[in-house]
């Protein structure tokens, strides 16, 4: 009857005692004298066969006999239990685990499969079993089950426990559920591929795993390896991508063309396309496809040792896979709607402004929303026939290829309408009468439409504007103890063009050393947020910043205001210079030897200008990361310009595309492997990312010290 151990005097034989192992040293060797269940050699021949099978299994596995469920188990499972080995040895399952026998799972388990000869299995089980590990309940995650051991004549005697652990099982699922959160942000193949790598490397705990597709131009892929060291800066680093023949016999790009998942549990799988030591010493690799109606693209997951790939695994690969080819689809259609936006946008705007001795200028266009569409703000400056400087900001209301068309039409009509008569206020109603023009043939009541248009006169000092409904410029001075303001200018906003605009003009003061700066809205709204405060931090931002160049004053304005903006943000400033600077530019071909020529070029060029050693260090090992930058990251030839005032070292690195085909919005990165960014922060005193009609511009600028400020000539 349950409850009865049967006791067959059966003598220990070699075999057993061989096989004992160190927990089974413990049990077995423990005197059973004045135990319900006796010496193990008394034992009944099946129970005897059981607790065989247990001592000799790596699972975790333990019997319980008679009716205080005495505890007979083997090293896996005294690893389990923690602390309480040895002294669970031969004691009541109900003492060993009196903490937690209450819990579902527990004793209960033991008791139905004990009293009532019932079977149960728990898929999830937490074990609550160390006490040194107070945490363990959320550290493993078991399946396990208890069933009835019975004697030879059919008598319940006991309950067999065989616990395996399914943690990776459980952190792998949970760790698909974390990527596919993860790539239903990204925006761009950059993205995927950054998020994709980091997920295939710890979820399958690998030692190489690749991210490849098919861009239209040939294949291209990125590849991570264990032990590579990434901090926050290398992750804000575009991938570095490598370009493959499309004919290539690479595992990737075979199953991507193929469709077809390959396995391989030993061998060499890279031995033809290996690029160094971290692609030989691959032995077994998985590449999967992804399988995308768009896109061709794969990825593979590599390890250094034989591996048999199991069906769970090729399973979860395969899922991986699928999240990651959806992700990669949607970023494929968002870069190419994203660029023909931004191409349209940025098309429409200068892409050289005016090289004036003595007004220095500078522009940056960032779209808003989701970067996703053309907006409407726009900026120029050009020169008059008068010789004056003509400036002008405004904005269109919409985001879309619309509002930019009308965005289009407008600069072109002001720029007309100024070069024939340079007045603010002329300009600004010969404006309105087209916009109201506009809007009646369409038949749009929503044709809005605010700008500000300027005439800089750095002869004689001053500045005349006129403004249809626009945000008022700001300009930075000198103050009266040498700390520099900044100051609205009192100018008559106006209706917005297309209302009946009735402008006013507004004459100021501009003398060297001030800087105008023009913005859009975008640049000082926010949700939840008064318009004043937004202005205000604005100015206090223009105010302290390190220096008045238009570049940096830019960058300074578009970061002013906390909180992310919905609208799209354009600024132009315009420096009245103390006195004229000097300029340098080179052009670098997209080579090996390039950042060392540009080294060369410009500690020669900068040490003739009399720069101070300390610059000129700093200034070099900036410009050599960022040169290095563009040659990796665009692909293309960059240009170096460097430009010299009393005050300061500014410095520029453009490049002219991208890996891809699409225009790189995302700009705000550094350097080959991270290293640049944290040296840009650290000796720079500005810098900046500026978009541009086709590529980015990343600059720096490095202050004078005052001790050195010596007065250029020529």
């Amino acid at each position: 009857m349950p409850g009865t151990v049967g006791r067959v005097p059966t003598p220990a034989t070699p075999a057993a005692e061989a096989s004992a192992s160190d927990a089974a040293g413990v049990v077995t060797g423990r005197s059973r004298a004045a135990t319900t269940a006796g010496p193990p050699q008394h034992w009944d021949p099946l129970v005897r066969g059981a607790a065989e099978l247990i001592l000799a299994s790596p699972v975790p596995m333990a019997l319980a006999l008679g009716e205080d469920l005495l505890l007979f188990y083997n090293d896996a499972y005294a690893t389990l239990i923690g602390d309480r080995h040895p002294g669970a040895a031969g004691q009541p399952a109900g003492e060993v685990f009196a903490d937690v026998w209450g819990e579902p799972g527990v004793g209960d388990a033991f008791e139905r499969a004990y009293r009532q000869g019932e079977s149960s299995l728990e898929r999830e089980a937490v074990l609550p079993y160390d006490r040194q590990h107070p945490d363990a309940r959320g550290q493993a995650v078991f399946t396990r089950g208890h069933s009835p051991v019975r004697d030879s004549a059919g008598r319940i005697v006991g309950v067999l426990t065989v616990t395996a652990e399914t943690s990776q099982v459980t952190e792998q699922l949970q760790s698909l559920s974390d990527v596919a959160a993860a790539l239903a942000g990204t925006l761009t193949l950059d993205d995927v591929a950054r998020v994709s790598l980091r997920y295939l490397l710890t979820a399958f705990d690998t030692d190489r795993v690749t991210f490849g597709v098919d861009d239209g131009a040939g294949w291209r892929t990125v590849r991570r390896v264990r032990g590579e060291l990434l901090d926050e800066a290398d992750e804000r680093l575009p991938p570095l991508w490598r370009r493959s023949p499309a004919d290539s016999t690479g595992p990737l790009i075979v199953a991507a063309r193929s469709g077809v998942a390959q396995f391989v549990s030993d061998g060499q799988p890279l031995r033809d396309i290996a690029v160094d030591r971290h692609d030989q010493k691959v032995r077994a690799l998985a590449a999967q496809p992804l399988r995308t109606s768009a896109l061709r693209g794969g990825l593979t997951v590599g390890y250094h040792a034989a591996r048999a790939w199991s069906a769970a695994e090729r399973a979860l690969l395969a899922a991986s896979a699928e999240l990651i080819g959806q992700a990669a689809e949607r970023a494929r259609r968002f870069e190419t709607q994203h660029g023909t936006a931004q191409l349209l946008q940025r098309s429409m705007l200068p892409e050289h402004l005016p090289d004036l001795p003595r007004l220095r200028i500078a522009a940056r266009y960032d779209a808003g929303v989701d970067g996703n569409a053309a907006g409407g703000d726009f900026y120029d400056a050009f020169l008059l026939p008068s010789g004056e400087l003509g400036v002008v900001l405004g904005d269109v209301a919409g985001h879309d290829v619309q509002a930019a068309a009308r965005m289009g039409q407008v600069r072109a009509a002001l720029r007309a309408l100024a070069l024939t008569d340079p007045r603010p206020d002329a300009v600004l109603a010969g404006l309105d009468r087209l916009v109201g023009s506009l809007g009646a043939e369409t038949g749009s009541q929503e044709l809005f439409v605010t700008v500000v248009f300027g005439v800089v006169d750095a002869q004689r000092e001053r500045l005349t504007l006129a403004s249809a409904g626009h945000p008022a410029p700001l300009v930075r001075r000198g103050g009266p103890g040498g700390e520099p303001v900044a100051e609205y200018l009192d100018v008559p906003p106006g209706a917005p063009l297309g209302l009946g605009c009735a402008p006013c003009t507004t004459t100021v003061r501009f003398a060297p050393g001030d800087t105008l700066l023009l913005f859009s809205d975008g640049v000082v709204e926010r949700r939840r947020q008064s318009l004043v405060a937004g202005l205000d931090s604005l100015a206090a931002a223009v105010a302290g910043a390190a220096s008045g160049d238009p570049r940096a004053l830019c960058a300074v304005a578009t970061a002013a205001v906390a909180g992310a903006t919905e609208d799209d943000v354009a600024v132009l400033a315009v420096e009245h210079a103390l006195i004229p600077s000097r300029s340098a530019s080179m052009e670098v071909p997209a080579e090996p030897t390039a950042p060392s020529r540009v080294r060369h070029w410009m500690t020669a060029q900068l040490t003739d200008w009399q720069v101070p050693e300390a610059v000129v260090g700093a200034a070099v090992l900036c410009t050599s990361e960022l040169t290095t930058n563009a040659l990796l990251h665009a692909g293309t030839a960059a240009r170096v310009e460097i430009d010299l005032s009393p005050e300061r070292l500014l410095v520029s690195v453009a490049d002219s595309g991208t890996r891809g085909t699409v225009t790189r919005a995302r700009t705000d990165t550094l350097s080959s492997r991270g290293r640049g960014l944290g040296l840009i922060e650290q000796l720079s005193d500005a810098w900046g990312t500026d978009p541009t009609v086709r590529g980015s511009t990343v600059w720096f600028e490095i202050l004078i010290p005052a001790g050195h400020r010596e007065t250029p000539s020529g």
